[in-house]
């Protein structure tokens, strides 16, 4: 059998990957949208669920002083004596720490801070007892061992390896296989150019030997639909056979721009009779692979309408940077996701009132159904496909002179192009049409048909374009500069894929 990459497709970048029996976890980046680092199971290593988060609270992930593409950098996922590991950086606050549970799915322990400098930190938990912690820093690898316990340095930070030439060496990996400790890392930065190599000593802290045929995982100047592949993690089957788990991305058109972000990719691992590992089709990794041999388990897919009847929101939804507590709320309306806008906007650094999800498709329909009548000057509220707060195309309904309009606007940067028409009151079903080198904006009322407002390349949406290391969300957004928003419902929410 074979089976189609991305495994797991949207913004889900630097991911890591631990077995526990026939279980496998998975946990991926998550920068300044809340709750931080979701956490999947699987048990082909092909078909994966999201079970939950690992920082869910404040306190394990506080985001106040988040850039855009600030907060939580590379996680590494561990299993040791019954516990879960996930330790990762933020940034933005805190640094390195980790957070441990006995229940994948939550809710995960107070952070633990290391006081190792340094991002993309990993964990192995030696035969001897010992527990390792690896960081990138200052253009090489260090570790320090830790008291698992507390955090606590036990040794002062060693450089171990500086990679084999590449730039920007990162997302330290350490396994003990076979009695020898294999070094993998990310070089070349997490662009084009990026690569897989690795290393190995008789000792943890080296000297390290670079593998002869490194990279050994690279889609760098290929004729590829995937590219920038790196920042990987293995995992050995319970049939005994290997896998890595990397980021990658799949650009949409020349010049090069990817807007659905960094996703997860899998590929077989295969050892040399020299024991080197090589990942994928001689170290490159394709749409179509051949699929692990183990039992297949498929998961229930997600319905395209979320109708806001739960008493909690679903594992898709995001907020960006930690939500206001007063900015919305499934119980004021039973049935309604409601959102009371604050002073923040989406061309802000801060905390809007933003509900949204990950874009995974190249093509997909998404509707909303909002009931909103604004009482105050400039208050608007709709749907916005969001790369950052100078990137972004919005879909809504504001107060313009006392009218109530329908707008759709486009931020590129310093330039802001929008479109506007008058509005009915009542129910306003906003459509967002994502193709692969557009979207497209219209929206439709009880009364009337559907009505096109515009659209805006994808392309503009790019991290090439944009910048920054998120991908494209959409969202149900609110903002107000009044101390007495006017409540925006939102029915239902639609994402539905296309082919």
């Amino acid at each position: 059998m074979q089976f189609t990459n991305p495994v797991i497709p949207g913004f889900h970048p630097d991911p890591s990957i631990c077995r526990v029996g026939d279980d496998y976890y998975l946990v991926t980046s998550t920068f300044e949208y809340f709750p931080g680092v979701p956490i999947f199971h699987s048990k082909d290593l092909v078909h994966w669920e999201q079970m939950g988060h690992c920082l869910t609270t404040e306190e394990q992930l506080p985001l106040a002083k988040s850039w855009s593409s600030g907060g939580i950098y590379a996680p590494t996922l561990r299993y040791h004596k019954g516990w879960f590991y996930m330790v990762t950086t933020n940034v933005s606050g805190m640094g390195n720490f980790y957070v441990k549970t006995m229940n994948p799915a939550g809710p995960w322990s107070k952070p633990i801070q290391v006081a190792q400098d340094g991002i993309d930190p990993s964990l192995l938990f030696d035969d001897d007892g010992r527990v390792y912690f690896q960081s990138a820093c200052n253009g090489a690898i260090y570790q320090c061992e830790i008291d698992i316990d507390s955090g606590e340095m036990l040794t002062e930070s060693r450089l171990i390896w500086g990679g084999s030439g590449g730039a920007h060496p990162e997302a330290p990996h350490l396994y003990k296989i076979n009695g020898q400790y294999y070094l993998m890392i990310a070089e070349g930065g997490t662009e084009y150019g990026h690569m897989e190599t690795i290393a190995r000593s008789r000792d943890p802290y080296g000297p390290y030997e670079s593998c002869p045929h490194n990279p050994i995982l690279s889609n760098r100047s290929m004729d590829n639909q995937i590219q920038a592949t790196g920042h990987a993690d293995l995992v050995q089957a319970q049939d005994g056979s290997w896998w890595a788990v990397c980021l990658g991305i799949r650009p949409v058109s020349y010049p090069y721009g990817h807007h659905l972000g960094r996703e997860v990719f899998l590929a077989n691992v295969t050892w040399t009779a020299d024991g080197w590992p090589i990942v994928g089709d001689a170290g490159h990794i394709h749409p179509l692979m051949d699929a692990p041999e183990l039992p297949e388990v498929r998961w229930s897919e997600k319905p395209v309408r979320d109708d806001f009847t739960e008493s909690r929101l679903g594992l898709e939804w995001t907020f960006l940077r930690n939500p206001h507590p007063s900015c919305w709320s499934l119980e004021e309306r039973p049935g309604y996701l409601v959102l009371h806008g604050n002073q923040v906007s989406l061309n802000d650094i801060g905390s809007p009132a933003f509900v949204g999800r990950r874009l995974c498709h190249f093509s997909s329909d998404i509707q909303a159904a909002m009931e909103f009548e604004p009482l105050n000057e400039g208050e608007e509220a709709g749907l916005t496909v969001f790369k950052n707060e100078k990137h972004h195309y919005d879909l809504a309904v504001r107060r313009e002179d006392g009218r109530k309009v329908i707008i759709f606007r486009r931020t590129v940067g310093s330039m802001k192009v929008e479109e506007m028409r008058d509005c009915p009151e009542g129910v306003v079903v906003l459509q967002i049409k994502a193709l692969p080198e557009k979207f497209e904006a219209s929206f439709q009322t009880m009364d009337s048909k559907l009505s096109e407002m515009g659209w805006g390349e994808t392309h503009l949406l790019s991290t090439e374009v944009a910048g920054g290391f998120t991908g494209v969300f959409v969202a149900m957004y609110a903002t107000s500069k009044s101390e007495q928003a006017t409540p925006a419902y939102f029915d239902w929410f639609d994402y539905e894929p296309v082919n």
